[in-house]
């Protein structure tokens, strides 16, 4: 919906050198959200003015100093269930309206640090799980833009911002980004912290980013990583170099190990002709590799883990006000109520079992490739789409990432995934970033 604009990295390069102001940057955001929210609908709460005088305390910080974060004046949309002192924070639902934190959520924190604008907060489906918001695809308003991180998608696709932040629990982060057509990363569980967001599920809940390219991806999610002692899966360690080793050529051309996955029927004719033919294109550094029967265990252990998770975390919503929840959500509360111990503790140490693995496919492949949906963003605006094939990554608590690199005969983005060795997130950006330009090189 926009021609070509910048990406992150330039962006901020310019306002870092003073060729323009994060004011300039941040209006200028603010008059694309004028012209095309009406039919987008991707944010919850923006207030303009708020936004344009942070931009303007930026700039006027980066006239007395010399040194400014890596983020300067860079807008971010902010989902939903992300704590904001300075906004609301309403995790889609009517239990939480007008719901004031007291304290920015630890990724907040780090985006303020960093630099950033945080222009405003963008729609989440219900407690962000299945029950779509407001937001539209920005490529089709008659098609759904996925969820549950919807109007971070959305928002980076139409052109209102150059980078968003969402979380991720089955296909959060991924499906949203391949059904808009914007670069979408969840990268290795617990490697951001998730203080101070809407906990579904700690074994599965991952903070993931979007952004316009490989290289502004990675520069959020390397400038939001950090220890947290208050996030039990967060771990003290070197801040990762994701935007230096995502920028570089690989030592060798990368190898890809082509999965179908368990649930492979489920895609469109349409998908599966298009992963052959890309198959075919990468040629000798493609092989299709089938997993093994374990891992048709996974949706099973992965809908244990969450609906149990959910019971727990969501016994509040539960007890205010289940005629207020959708039945979807209300139904995956109570299924987690009777889920026993055992079978949860049983699906949760499948994860080690499904990793050891991936193991053997990652000592031959630099990647995973794989469908990121089942096809292009479907029609209607009841439904988020299916998270099938994104399921099995989040289980693992692997990086991945969806390439907007496919299109369609319905002319809507078709995401092509990647997914790496769990923490070995640089190394996938890096292979992403070739296979990205690789593709675009045949098509010129």
């Amino acid at each position: 919906m926009s021609d070509a604009p910048l990406t992150s990295v330039s962006i901020a390069a310019q306002i870092r050198d003073g060729l323009i102001e994060a004011e300039t940057v941040t209006r200028a955001c603010l008059g694309r959200i004028d012209e095309a929210e009406e039919q987008v609908q991707a944010w919850a709460h923006l207030d303009a003015d708020f936004a344009v005088q942070q931009a303007q305390q930026l700039d006027a910080v980066r006239g007395a100093a010399d040194v400014v974060g890596p983020l300067h004046g860079l807008p971010v949309g902010v989902k939903d269930i992300f704590d904001t002192v300075d906004l609301p924070t309403e995790n889609g639902t009517v239990i939480d309206a007008g719901r004031q934190p007291e304290e920015d959520a630890f990724v907040v924190s780090q985006l303020k640090q960093a630099g950033a604008v945080i222009l405003g907060k963008t729609v989440t489906t219900e407690l962000a799980v299945y029950a779509p918001g407001k937001t539209r695809n920005p490529h089709n308003p008659a098609h759904t833009p996925g969820g549950s991180s919807s109007g971070s998608a959305a928002a980076v696709a139409a052109g209102m911002v150059p980078l968003a932040v969402g979380t991720q629990t089955n296909g959060s982060v991924v499906r949203p980004a391949a059904y808009c057509g914007v670069f979408g990363f969840k990268p290795t569980h617990g490697l951001i912290s998730r203080t101070g967001v809407l906990a579904q599920s700690r074994v599965l809940d991952t903070i993931g980013v979007f952004g316009r390219s490989v290289e502004d991806i990675a520069l959020l999610a390397q400038s939001i990583a950090g220890y947290d002692d208050a996030d039990p899966d967060s771990r003290l360690r070197a801040r990762p170099r994701l935007l230096e080793i995502a920028g570089e050529e690989p030592p060798l051309d990368p190898l890809f190990a082509f999965v179908k996955t368990p649930v492979w029927e489920t895609a469109t004719d349409e998908t599966r002709a298009a992963f052959a033919e890309l198959s075919d294109f990468l040629g000798a550094q493609c092989d299709e590799v089938p997993l093994p029967d374990p891992f048709e265990q996974a949706l099973d252990c992965h809908r244990t883990i969450i609906c149990a998770d959910l019971a727990k975390n969501f016994a509040r919503y539960h007890r205010a006000g289940a005629d207020r929840l959708s039945d979807t959500l209300r139904e995956m509360i109570e299924e987690g109520q009777k889920t026993l111990a055992v079978d949860y503790n049983r699906a949760v140490d499948w994860i080690a079992v499904l990793n050891a693995g991936l193991e053997r496919i990652f000592e031959r492949y630099d990647a995973i490739l794989t469908p990121a949906t089942t096809g292009t963003a479907p029609a209607g605006l009841d439904s988020t789409g299916s998270p099938a094939f994104c399921t099995l990554w989040t289980l693992c608590g692997t990086p991945a990432i969806t390439l907007p690199l496919m299109q369609g005969s319905d002319g809507l983005p078709l995401g092509v995934q990647l997914v790496g060795r769990r923490g070995d997130d640089a190394r996938l950006l890096r292979t992403a970033r070739w296979l990205a330009a690789h593709v675009e090189a045949a098509e010129r």
